[in-house]
């Protein structure tokens, strides 16, 4: 059985992502500190609120470099919304904070535009790179998944962006490389693609 350990860091709705990987027949555990982070076969980087906010949170509980550690050592490291954001450099949200930087890139807000308001909140497609068939198997393209954010990443390297979305603008909305996956919407949330997704990461 895998073990699934989710960092809790005050900042996320942790309960539905443990019942989402409970569900799929993992051992998901929440853990609030660094302890169980070793034991993990995937950690979970939740979150939802301000990139500035958070990364003081986890500097309070001693929980940056472990993560940090883990990303580097080739261990799979999941990021979901808030927790997508902060494995980049730095945000526009919170300027002269330091990110986790596992991907170089910032984050940016999205344009104003009254056709698309900010938040972005509900329903919206991702179509993936051919070459993530493996992330997206049995994922069928513009499958729709559940948003709710005002910022986006920009990757240095497009290469890792694994999927986009259209919200006025095209825009990165999952992250891939080797060991870690970093998704802008949220899986747990978002059914049937959602669970699929997760699963294809237990599976990697």
């Amino acid at each position: 059985m895998d073990r699934v350990v989710i960092i809790d860091y005050g900042m996320g709705n942790l309960r539905s992502v443990q019942k989402a990987f409970e569900f799929l027949g993992a051992d998901a555990v929440i853990c609030p500190d660094g302890s169980r982070i070793d034991s993990a076969d995937l950690l979970v980087l939740p979150g939802v609120g301000e990139f500035g906010a958070a990364m003081r949170e986890l500097d309070c509980r001693n929980l940056i470099e472990p993560l940090r550690a883990y990303a580097a050592a080739g261990r799979k490291l999941l990021g979901i919304c808030l927790g997508m954001q902060l494995v980049m450099e730095e945000s526009e949200e919170s300027p002269g904070v330091r990110g986790l930087g596992v991907f170089k890139g910032t984050v940016k807000r999205f344009p104003r535009s009254r056709e698309y308001p900010v938040p972005q909140i509900g329903w919206n497609t991702v179509r993936y790179a051919e070459m993530n068939t493996q992330l997206f198997r049995d994922i069928p393209q513009e499958s729709y998944f559940y948003f709710v954010h005002s910022y986006y990443v920009s990757p240095t390297d497009s290469r890792i962006s694994a999927g986009v979305t259209d919200y006025g603008m095209k825009y990165t909305s999952i992250l891939a490389k080797d060991n870690i996956v970093a998704a802008q919407f949220h899986p747990e949330k978002s059914q049937k693609p959602g669970l699929r997704l997760l699963k294809n990461i237990l599976e990697m």
